[in-house]
């Protein structure tokens, strides 16, 4: 069976502050980095979760990504984002969902399960 493997870019003005937010503020991992870690594209990874960072100047479109997580992972990232000071708000898109907007304004969604 054929398997769709998909992972979305986040358009950002600083690939270095975009790393740093990504790494520092939410525990992801630094998978690749164009050029050596000069380039203005990489991809970070939080567990199966990867998303790519392209610098580029000329684009300004804004991302969301939707990541479910069970009511322990849930649970285990409000402690993360406590202990990190991670600015994030509750929100309403069919249910209630935590959100996390990054410095460019690309907002990743966590629905709180039932």
């Amino acid at each position: 069976m054929h398997r769709w493997y998909a992972r979305p870019v986040f358009f950002v003005a600083d690939v270095q502050r975009a790393i740093r937010f990504y790494v520092d503020m939410l525990g992801f991992e630094k998978a690749w980095h164009e050029a050596d870690g000069a380039g203005s594209v990489c991809q970070v990874n939080h567990g199966e979760c990867e998303i790519i960072l392209c610098q580029d100047a000329t684009r300004h479109d804004k991302a969301r990504l939707f990541v479910e997580l069970t009511a322990e992972g849930v649970d285990a990232l409000r402690r993360e984002f406590a202990a990190r000071s991670v600015p994030h708000r509750m929100t309403w898109w069919g249910y209630d969902t935590i959100q996390v907007d990054d410095p460019d304004g690309n907002e990743i969604l966590f629905p709180i399960p039932e």
